[in-house]
């Protein structure tokens, strides 16, 4: 079975419920990915660090209960995850406010464990990491972070990459520029945000997006639009796949990131980059529809690629 690594951060989510309450549960971006991944049948293992607390236990068995992979979550004692709290507007549009300066996800780089990791990370078919994921390290973590992806990548490992730009996790938007431009060398897929390549290039429109990373040496764009759909290549002709009609939006949280999940376990089953960005839409189309990052099980849509039933075969 094709083995898929997802780095980065979880964090104890706050989000609102009728009566101005808060209801916690746990995200963040890439874990989003690895968990929508493994309820489509994928083997996903999430590389993080956490701390030795009672909330750091709950992630880790709500993970294990999800199916994703934990033998690469470093513990780290003493410390404790990161938090954030939703706001969300009428249109179902979210701001977030983090807490997480001293978060152990933000060490992975740069502890003893390191190399152990670096290590490991060669032994995956693809790995998967975002902006937000780049944010976390500084220029020394991230000089580590680069090393392990050449490596891997030298070993035939495919590596996917979301820009997903948080201006707050950076010191300023050169940083994040120089970064994400660091980046690209090493991305073989890019499913990207057209708004984070605005703000980061100043991109004039996703066919702009797309001919920029493919100079850069990316082998397969995908770029989402706001409210259109997707742009990408097909064929040698970048094409327009429209996303999904929903007739409510409740929360935009990880509609990017559950689309990501379902692209990428489309295309290691066989699919084409449009049938695959279909399946993106219709999951992605679901979860805005619920609050929260991570949808009920029984939420999840029936089929996602041509009518057929779930993703559960995966090459390798």
């Amino acid at each position: 079975m094709v083995k898929i690594a997802a780095i980065g951060e979880c964090m104890i989510e706050l989000s609102p419920r009728s009566g101005g309450l808060l209801a916690m549960s746990y995200g963040g971006d890439t874990l989003n990915t690895a968990v929508y991944l493994c309820r489509l049948g994928a083997a996903a293992d999430y590389v993080t660090a956490l701390g030795d607390d009672p909330y750091s236990d709950r992630m880790i068995a709500a993970w294990q209960a999800e199916g994703v992979g934990t033998k690469r979550v470093i513990r780290r004692p003493g410390r404790l995850p990161g938090l954030y709290i939703i706001e969300i507007d009428q249109s179902g549009e979210r701001r977030f406010h983090y807490w997480r300066q001293t978060a152990p996800a933000r060490d992975l780089f740069a502890i003893p464990e390191t190399r152990t990791i670096v290590a490991a990370l060669a032994a995956y078919d693809y790995i998967y990491l975002s902006g937000i994921s780049l944010s976390l390290y500084g220029e020394a973590g991230r000089t580590q972070l680069f090393g392990a992806l050449d490596a891997a990548r030298r070993r035939g490992c495919k590596v996917v990459f979301d820009a997903n730009y948080r201006p707050r996790n950076w010191p300023d938007v050169k940083a994040a520029r120089a970064a994400v431009a660091q980046m690209m060398p090493r991305t073989d897929f890019a499913l990207t945000g057209l708004e984070d390549e605005q703000a980061l290039f100043g991109d004039e429109n996703a066919i702009a997006t797309i001919q920029r990373l493919r100079r850069a040496g990316v082998r397969e764009v995908v770029v989402k639009e706001a409210t259109a759909g997707c742009r990408l290549l097909v064929e040698g002709e970048i094409v327009l796949i429209p996303a999904e009609r929903v007739a409510r939006v409740v929360d935009t949280t990880a509609a990017g990131d559950s689309f990501n999940a379902a692209y990428l376990a489309a295309r290691i089953s066989g699919a084409d980059p449009a049938e695959a960005a279909r399946a993106g839409h219709r999951l992605a189309a679901e979860v805005i529809q619920h609050p929260g990052a991570i949808i009920p099980r029984d939420s999840m849509p029936d089929s996602l690629v041509g009518g057929s039933p779930p993703l559960r075969r995966f090459k390798g």
